[in-house]
């Protein structure tokens, strides 16, 4: 049984990344550009030792679901390397999104953890959504910066957790998940 679970995750997953590689196109100066002009985290920009920018999530799931993204880190604006974002979820979940996530990192420390060559975080809650009705998973272990009420009066509470500040923005789809799951990244150095 495991290794039918592990097959039918390949299969989501390759599905994934070809889906996310091929229907929308990685710019990086766009989503930086859209991640500036959000209030709830332009401010970031000023404070952070760094963060990791993947333009591009794309994710999908029938049952079985998961999600990859390619992306950048970035240490005092300077490029230090690339980083994939990868995810493989079970539980209730249809349909498929694209979404654009950044990960601020507070100190060196913060960074440091990230860059390590492979972090994860463990489990399922709601990073700060930056557009109106916006919502993606980013699993965390406290590292997340709360869930946001973009749609609503109320502003996100974006604040550093464990030293990371995680915001999404929705690019577009549909998906109903009821889900755990953990996203996993890895790091290569420029």
């Amino acid at each position: 049984m495991t290794r039918i679970v592990k097959l039918i995750s390949a299969a989501v997953l390759m599905t994934v990344a070809v889906f996310s590689s091929y229907t929308w196109a990685d710019d990086y100066s766009d989503a930086l550009k859209n991640f500036k002009k959000a209030e709830e985290s332009r401010e970031f920009f000023g404070n952070a030792y760094g963060y990791a920018i993947f333009p591009t999530v794309g994710k999908g799931g029938f049952g079985i679901g998961a999600a990859y993204g390619k992306g950048r880190v970035y240490r005092g604006g300077t490029h230090t390397g690339d980083s994939t974002l990868s995810q493989v979820s079970i539980g209730f979940q249809l349909g498929g999104q694209a979404y654009s996530e950044i990960i601020f990192f507070k100190n060196a420390e913060a960074y440091n953890d990230f860059t390590s060559g492979s972090f994860e975080f463990s489990a399922q809650a709601s990073a700060v959504a930056i557009n109106v009705g916006a919502s993606a998973q980013a699993g965390t272990t406290g590292n997340s910066a709360g869930a946001g009420q973009a749609g609503s009066n109320h502003n996100a509470a974006a604040q550093y957790v464990n030293g990371m500040a995680i915001f999404t923005a929705a690019k577009g789809g549909l998906m109903y998940e009821a889900a755990l799951a953990g996203q996993s990244f890895t790091f290569d150095a420029k």
